[in-house]
């Protein structure tokens, strides 16, 4: 049997928390192993995580509000792209409109749920972004076709921009690594990041699209 996917929950109500926890208690191929009312007890408690049994005992997916007291959610997603970015975040919020979305992604978030979907679509999306794909509710589908009807590149994070122009300029993943003072597996993490959001299908199609888009990053 395959391990759970383990999901982190933050939301600062905690009536909201209750209701995830009971709609996702049903499947047995998911569970909450962490849950937090906000920016500092979420990455105090990663943080926790990660001291204590190293990667493997990090969350798959953090589920977040974008709306908290105190620092929002935008600037959660943004430090666990920076420090965890094997970390899935995916958002649940009841705004749809075209800014909170783009800058969601930018800092990024790998799927975009609203909170008056139906509560099947929250499993969809969980299991749409763990299998590698990125997920949002239709009416946000709608919203990114209308404002980036170019692709998805306008919404890669400033960190992933930097790793496409390095991949660019022929620089291998260790190289990357040493330039920006990062480990390779982060490296690494971030070029299946950007080949998610620019759909593109393997390391060459990588380069070839880098190479070519070099000098407008």
């Amino acid at each position: 049997m395959l391990a759970p996917i383990r999901i982190m929950l933050v939301d600062d109500h905690e009536l909201v928390r209750d209701g995830i926890r009971l709609c996702l208690s049903s499947h047995p191929e998911l569970e909450i192993i962490g849950e937090a009312s906000g920016y500092d007890p979420a990455l105090t408690q990663l943080a926790l995580l990660a001291s204590q049994a190293g990667p493997a005992g990090l969350p798959d997916l953090v589920l977040t509000d974008l709306n908290m007291r105190g620092t929002d959610g935008l600037a959660l997603i943004a430090a666990i792209h920076e420090r965890w970015p094997q970390i899935a975040t995916l958002v649940l919020s009841m705004h749809d409109n075209t800014e909170y979305i783009t800058r969601a992604l930018r800092a990024g978030a790998r799927g975009y749920l609203l909170k008056d979907g139906p509560s099947q679509e929250l499993v969809q999306a969980i299991g749409a972004i763990m299998n590698g794909q990125a997920y949002f509710s239709a009416p946000v589908m709608a919203q990114l076709a209308r404002h980036h009807p170019y692709g998805p590149e306008p919404l890669l994070t400033q960190r992933e921009k930097q790793i496409l122009a390095a991949i660019g300029s022929g620089h291998a993943s260790k190289q990357i690594a040493r330039e920006l003072d990062l480990s390779v597996r982060t490296v690494e993490t971030h070029r299946q990041n950007i080949r998610r959001k620019l759909q593109i299908d393997g390391q060459a199609e990588l380069i070839k699209y880098a190479v070519e888009h070099k000098d407008a990053l």
